[in-house]
């Protein structure tokens, strides 16, 4: 029952990750953490190491930090591996605080994207860092991949540097950058590294490793899956067996020719045309004459026999395959408008972007290039296509690895614990959870998951996840008995894949489950059902929780399932995300209409009601999407309000690099469709400008009084000064209280207080007290809060009563939930 058993039935034609013969390294065995010091180097017996990690986030040896994963894959490999965390940029000498690499520089901006998490969606800096430890901000650069490979280069010139991580991932073309407001290079191209592995990069970076151990040099290791390299344009210009498909330009209607008559003979077709046709003419006569004989023949005979056969014999059905092309898949590659066309013509930006989408199945993507310069300067950008993914015995492998599952020593306060000045806020959140699948086939064109790890899913045995369970629980300091998190990406897409390794090797869609659940997807929740009823029976074990985000859709195919999730693993509320109402919006989401929310939510309160239970959804909703008009956020807002919710914070659209929603964003075009310069293109409404976008979140948060003149004003423009009022009919009232023109966010340090921007920080003196403080931190009465967390700030010591108070006040359809001791 518990055997390793795929997800999917995708062939995997590659290596296995165990089958490599071990670097000779690995006699000195497995280090408690991996050194970040020349002293902890020498406690283990190097004198140097073979494999150097540079990285933006603090070092946690835990399987949800990638380069704990990565520095653990390559040890497991026999070499010795370095890390430096958040180096010094500002020169090279923090970056030789280990001494040369043997073989070569791992470099990643950290498990975020350096932009997202230093910036706002509204481009605004943020203040805090949940990567870092003590939460401070400002501990790695802007484009952090860039910056630290050039100081690595600069380090040591001659050491190969390896470009990974998600910054990596989605810039390996030309792609629109936000925060500047332009399309830049493709980050190969700016970094200068030799090579950059995209996605889930363990089977590539193991190959890589063992053939750089082997001397091959870097520039020959370009047949490598799920890598990308820069070349001279004439370097593999004449590479023999490779055929190159030009997609530089949209497609064109060619000119259209009238249909012909068919009543018409050729000599009729001819005389229309200006010519003549005397010698068909003349055939024609002895044809039909030939053929006149004939029937006449035909029909004496018929006659004789007494009847006319003018039946058809029947014959079998033959379906005829189709014609293969001469050139194998594997050996085409894609050549997309360059750089300078992209940047230039945001039709081909379009196009590309488009091309980049439909090529992502590792079943039948083809390679891809991408000029960029011109001239002496030209070269390309190839992408080969996207890594195999992993087998259930190598998930089971990767993540039953030798990990401290804790933050290195280096980052203790002086009590030798990790949960004071030094917390690291990623490693809190994730530090009882345990993942246990990758990848996502919802194809949400807002987010980053699908073109980083993939669609198909790789899933983790039953046996794999219960043992993680158990090193939580002995091993992890301060567990109390509950499992914060059992999920992943999306929390059940667990064993879930195509039922037809042929059709699934072919399938070139971009979702599995829009505009509805593919018939061939298999639905089946009976092995997730399973882990849950098996996790929470563990001795010492008392709550098992859900925290990843819920594809409700998929689970109202199985009633069983909502079952045991409602009523055992949901502490008092659950968050899933419709993302928003109207059909607009939605279709270029990619998510499903609010039918599949309602058919959700009355499963939820049925098993609520039956398991005695007040359990609440928090949903999420994003504003300022391509595609929302100002019509479709207003019936938002009217819908929030009369399901009784008021959201404390609100997500704007945040254009990330490589997603299709950025490609909307930047080209007014809808990618999801045909890409074309006439009316065949489909226009999409962009959401830009800081007005607009403060519009958008104000019907988002339509109850704060500070929105309502923004509101009042976008409403009679919009000729709904009908929604004005003090009735409850009415979303805005015609009174305006006294406001100060802002809010403190409820868990983020980043908002703006009121008033905040033109006062001077309080002194000692004139400071309010602390009790003060802590009761006004506690949520009025009747307030909800839905988005992000959903939570109110954490009440802890003489604030805990108030919070108490605060938890039983009764809601509609949310309410703050559950606060105290994780």
């Amino acid at each position: 029952m518990n055997a390793p058993i795929d997800v999917s039935f995708f062939p995997r034609p590659a290596k296995p990750l165990t089958s490599y013969k071990p670097y000779w390294a690995k006699r000195f065995g497995t280090a408690p953490f991996l050194p970040m010091s020349r002293a902890e180097m020498d406690a283990l017996g190097w004198d140097s190491c073979d494999v150097i990690l540079v990285t933006g986030d603090a070092y946690v040896d835990h399987p949800s930090f990638g380069m704990a994963v990565i520095g653990r894959v390559l040890e497991a490999q026999g070499f010795r591996v370095g890390i430096i965390a958040q180096p010094d940029w500002h020169s090279c000498e923090p970056f030789k605080v280990l001494g040369r690499p043997n073989l070569f520089w791992g470099v990643t901006a950290g498990n975020m994207d350096s932009m997202i998490n230093r910036y706002t969606a509204d481009r605004k800096i943020r203040s805090d860092d949940a990567y870092t430890p003590g939460n401070v901000a400002g501990r790695r650069p802007d484009r952090a991949a860039i910056v630290y490979s050039q100081r690595c280069r600069e380090a040591y010139k001659d050491v190969p540097i390896i470009l990974g991580g998600i910054e990596g991932s989605l810039r390996r073309i030309a792609h629109y950058d936000y925060w500047s407001d332009k399309v830049r290079r493709s980050i190969v191209v700016d970094s200068k590294c030799d090579l950059l592995l995209y996605g889930n990069a363990e089977r590539a970076l193991v190959e890589v490793a063992h053939r750089l151990a082997r001397r091959e040099p870097v520039e020959r290791i370009t047949d490598v899956r799920g890598t990308a390299f820069v070349r001279r344009q004439s370097a593999l210009a004449g590479e023999p067996g490779w055929f190159e498909i030009d997609s530089t330009e949209v497609d064109q209607p060619g000119r259209i020719d009238a249909h012909l008559n068919p009543y018409l003979t050729t000599a009729e077709q001819a005389a229309l045309q200006g010519a003549s046709c005397a010698a068909l003419q003349d055939s024609e006569k002895e044809q039909g004459a030939d053929a006149s004989e004939n029937i006449a023949a035909n029909a004496d005979t018929a006659s004789a026999r007494g009847r006319f056969d003018t039946e058809t014999q029947e014959q079998p059905l033959r379906f005829v395959p189709r014609a293969q092309s001469a050139v194998p898949r594997e050996r085409c590659v894609i050549r997309l408008p360059s750089y300078e066309q992209v940047k230039a013509d945001p039709v081909l930006y379009a196009h590309a972007s488009r091309v980049l989408h439909l090529e992502t199945n590792p079943g039948n993507a083809r390679a891809l290039v991408q000029a960029h310069g011109e001239g002496a300067t030209a070269r390309d950008v190839w992408i080969n296509p996207p890594p195999i993914p992993l087998t259930t015995a190598e998930m089971d492998w990767v993540f039953g690895l030798p990990y401290a599952r804790s933050p290195h020593p280096a980052y203790a306060d002086e009590r030798g614990r990790f949960d004071g000045a030094s917390k690291i806020p990623a490693w809190e959140m994730i530090r009882f959870s345990v993942n246990i699948m990758r990848g996502c086939f919802g194809g949400c064109t807002f987010c980053s998951i699908t073109e980083h790890e993939g669609r198909i899913i790789q899933s983790r045995s039953e046996d794999s996840i219960i043992h993680e369970i158990e090193e939580v629980r002995d091993k992890v300091q301060g567990f109390t008995g509950t499992i914060s998190d059992l999920g992943g990406p999306t929390a059940n897409m667990y064993r879930l894949g195509c039922k037809s390794p042929e059709i699934e090797a072919a399938c070139r869609k971009p979702s599995c489950v829009y505009p509805d659940i593919c018939q061939n997807l298999g639905t089946d929740h009976g092995p997730l059902i399973r882990i849950y009823r098996r996790a929470r029976q563990l001795p010492g074990i008392k709550k098992v929780l859900i925290g990843s985000g819920l594809r409700y859709d998929l689970a109202v195919r199985s009633p069983e399932y909502v079952k045991e999730l409602v009523q055992h693993h949901v502490g008092g509320y659950l968050k899933i995300a419709p993302e928003h109402t109207e059909p607009g919006p939605l279709s270029k989401m990619m998510k499903p209409g609010m039918g599949s929310y309602d058919r959700f939510k009355q499963l939820f309160d049925q098993y609520s009601r039956e398991a005695g239970k007040e359990q609440y959804l928090i949903p999420y909703f994003i504003a300022a999407h391509p595609g929302t008009t100002d019509e479709d956020m207003l019936n938002l807002a009217l819908w929030l309000k009369k399901n009784g919710f008021r959201a404390d914070q609100v997500q704007a659209f945040y254009p990330s690099p490589m997603a299709s929603a950025t490609a909307m964003y930047h080209t007014g075009l809808n990618t999801l469709k045909g890409v074309h310069r006439d009316a065949r293109a489909e226009r999409v409404d962009t959401v830009k400008g800081e007005r607009r976008r403060r519009l958008h979140k104000a019907f988002l948060r339509w109850h704060d009084p500070n929105n309502w003149p923004l509101l009042r004003e976008a409403l009679k423009e919009m000729g709904r000064a009908d929604l004005i009022g003090n009735g409850k009919q009415h979303l805005i009232p015609t009174w305006q209280p006294a406001t100060e023109g802002g809010y403190q966010s409820a868990r983020r340090k980043n908002s703006t207080p009121p008033g905040a921007g033109a006062q001077a920080p309080a002194s000692a003196s004139n400071a309010l007290p602390k009790k003060k403080l802590l009761a006004q931190s506690v949520p009025a009465h009747g307030r909800i809060l839905t988005q992000h967390t959903g939570l109110p700030p954490r009440a802890q010591g003489s604030s805990q009563k108030n919070s108490d108070d605060a938890r039983k006040s009764p809601f509609k359809s949310a309410r703050a939930p559950r606060r105290g001791k994780p």
